[in-house]
């Protein structure tokens, strides 16, 4: 471990550092759209089949009003909620429950085992020491993508921008409300393992062999375990495959085509084989291996691009003007490496235009546009290369301060935007005004920030339990038509 430590340079040193100093802000509750990803863990692991009734029943009041008739134990589940095959309708991704599971099968363990000396702990996965070890887990996964990101960055950029860009993304965008506060949802997992498949892709691009094009395929098989709409990345393998066809017909190297074709079916074969845990759940909760259980429709002809982008209803630019410096960098970083930038920005537009296409493009209750948090590294990248066209642009001894200084302008006016959407001073869902925000962030946040920071660590379920209330009472508004 010594040695390990050595070798750092001083920017990693500094990233391990960060990130042990803020696993305090990690957040252990389950709530929301996490009650149906978590539960994908739990439910395997305590009852030891697909059976999701605990994990309603113990859900967060905001998911119960809508699946949960009564109060407490007496409560039942509405009917509605349960498939033609009987099962509870959990149309979650799977792929967060495959990361979080060595994790939590060594806290069971761990449970039963003091349970059974007289610790009295309930082996339900409910308690304590499994929300601890999954919302950890998230978090360190959120830092491997952060990680990963930099060390791509830095092999094409200037280290020093490379450490810049990754503070930049990891405190001035979406992710830390997911990485840390909102653990249980499957953003932070996304975010790792789409940098994973970057970071493998790249570093067998050129010669892979077939090994190397089966272990890519696994890490895209799970990449879109944990999230559909990651399919887009596969995007950078597709034209690398199309570009060497091209190449090698064009020399009449045929023999040499026959073998990327047969490579290229491992891949696939590979990638269909690791998606067998998302098709193999939905067979067994829908019947169908291509019913994935969501009801919401796909605009194919009709996507709202520039609202994805740019609207108050958690457009990705609008709420983490951050990310635009990151989308010109990714023009910018041409300048390093054409193809790669292309690609990069290839599966950026893909992606902002797959979202787009869905009816729930502002991810409704989502601080900024969670959606986007999967494509980190390219933003890591793309900022990187934004900070030093600025610094080539500049004096060197300003271009360090300037950098600095508009990092942390970003990060807290992040943080204060977070802070509000928390605490519900702008909506969780829908529009807002930025009139509002803009005077709150002035007025209100300072004033509040403190005392809430010191609950936020002191008092944290009363928080919580404040938080979710207010939760509640908006839905109620919202589900009788009228206004807060």
């Amino acid at each position: 471990m010594e040695n390990f430590v050595q070798k750092l340079s001083k920017y990693e040193k500094a990233l391990l550092a960060l990130f042990l100093l803020t696993l305090p802000l990690v957040n252990p509750w389950v709530r929301g759209d996490g009650v149906g990803y978590y539960a994908f863990a739990r439910a395997p692991l305590i009852e030891h089949r697909l059976d999701f009734r605990q994990d309603w029943m113990n859900a967060n009041e905001s998911f119960r009003m809508w699946r949960v008739s009564g109060q407490g134990d007496s409560g039942s589940i509405d009917q509605d909620q349960y498939t033609s095959t009987g099962h509870l309708n959990n149309h979650f991704a799977v792929g967060p429950a495959i990361l979080w599971a060595p994790f939590l099968i060594v806290t069971h363990a761990i449970v039963k085992t003091a349970d059974a000396l007289g610790g009295h702990i309930r082996a339900d996965g409910f308690s304590r020491p499994y929300l601890v070890t999954m919302a950890l887990a998230t978090a360190l996964y959120g830092f491997g993508a952060l990680w990963i990101s930099f060390h791509l960055a830095r092999k094409y950029l200037p280290e020093h921008w490379a450490f810049a860009a990754t503070l930049g993304i990891w405190f001035a965008s979406s992710l830390p409300v997911y990485m840390y506060f909102n653990p249980s949802w499957s953003h932070a997992h996304s975010a790792f393992i789409v940098a994973l498949f970057l970071w493998y892709w790249l570093r067998t691009r050129g010669e892979r062999t077939l090994l190397q094009w089966v272990i890519l395929g696994a890490i895209g098989g799970l990449m879109m375990d944990v999230y559909y709409i990651n399919a887009v990345v596969l995007l950078l393998p597709f034209v690398e495959s199309m570009a060497a066809y091209f190449s090698a017909i064009q020399r009449g190297e045929i023999s040499r085509a026959g073998s990327m074709l047969f490579a290229n079916a491992l891949f696939s074969v590979t990638l269909l084989a690791a998606f067998l845990p998302t098709l193999i759940t939905k067979k067994i909760i829908y019947g169908s291996f291509r019913n994935f259980g969501y009801g919401v429709p796909w605009y194919w002809s009709s996507p709202a691009f520039f609202k994805v982008a740019l609207s108050s209803d958690h457009g990705f630019l609008a709420w983490t003007p951050i990310l635009a410096l990151a989308v010109v960098g990714l023009a910018l970083f041409a300048r390093t490496d054409r193809t790669l930038a292309l690609g990069l920005g290839g599966v950026f537009l893909l992606y902002v235009y797959a979202i787009g296409c869905y009816a729930d493009w502002d991810g409704l209750s989502s601080f900024g546009n969670r959606f986007f948090i999967s494509l980190t590294p390219i933003f890591v990248i793309g900022l990187a290369a934004f900070f030093d066209w600025v610094a080539k642009a500049m004096r060197p001894q300003r271009a360090p301060w300037a950098v600095a200084t508009a990092t942390a302008i970003f990060v807290a006016g992040n943080f204060g935007m977070i802070f509000q959407w928390g605490t519900h001073l702008i909506p969780p869902r829908g529009p807002i005004s930025w009139r509002v925000a803009a005077y709150n962030q002035v007025a209100v946040v300072p004033v509040m920030a403190t005392g809430m920071l010191k609950s936020y660590f002191t008092s944290r379920s009363r928080l919580m339990n404040r938080i979710e209330q207010q939760d509640v009472r908006q839905l109620q508004y919202q589900k009788s038509g009228e206004m807060p």
